[in-house]
């Protein structure tokens, strides 16, 4: 069976052209999440690692849409190797099952990997030199006037995280962010 799985990061990105990617490599079963591949826990990835069996075929537009460091994609291909499932990337034309496909996909993961470490340091550094400019500010601080109330609501139990989150109108990790700041002082 061939199998594809699609991922993009964020609710913006858009999958067409890994949609067309699966209907070209006729994938039977896709699974398609909107998810950080910054860690190996995604739901769908998961599910459809736990669906292949031996002799189907995985299908993935790049390599960098399965994993975000070389050893996760690696973590990933050996456990497919383990199970006798052919990996293929269509971007780069490369099949796992190949000693060269093996050698290409180990240089390309570090490749990845290695564009996304300088991206992000290229953006700290765009950060910084937008603070020394006074153009970049930070986050918004966060204020609840009468916050100790809304916490003692949640301590006693009256309220879990998601229901007073919804009751102050802010994000489940400015929520957390909140509580720490209250707890440390």
């Amino acid at each position: 069976m061939v199998v594809g799985y699609i991922r993009v990061s964020t609710i913006e990105q858009n999958e067409d052209r890994q949609i067309v990617t699966m209907k070209n490599h006729r994938a039977e079963k896709v699974y398609q999440e909107k998810i950080s591949a910054k860690d190996i826990n995604r739901p769908q990835l998961k599910a459809m690692l736990d669906f292949v069996r031996e002799g189907d075929t995985i299908v993935v537009h790049d390599f960098s849409r399965l994993a975000r460091s070389t050893k996760d994609l690696l973590d990933i291909v050996e456990l497919l190797e383990k199970k006798h499932v052919k990996l293929i990337s269509a971007k780069e034309n490369l099949d796992t099952n190949t000693s060269a496909g093996k050698l290409m996909l180990t240089m390309l993961g570090a490749i990845y990997e290695f564009e996304r470490e300088n991206m992000l340091e290229r953006q700290r550094e765009g950060i910084a030199i937008a603070k020394e400019q006074g153009k970049y500010k930070g986050r918004k601080e966060v204020k609840i006037d009468n916050f100790g109330s809304y916490y003692d609501r949640y301590k006693t139990r009256e309220l879990n995280k998601t229901q007073l989150a919804k009751e102050l109108g802010v994000s489940r990790p400015t929520l957390d962010r909140l509580i720490k700041n209250y707890e440390c002082n």
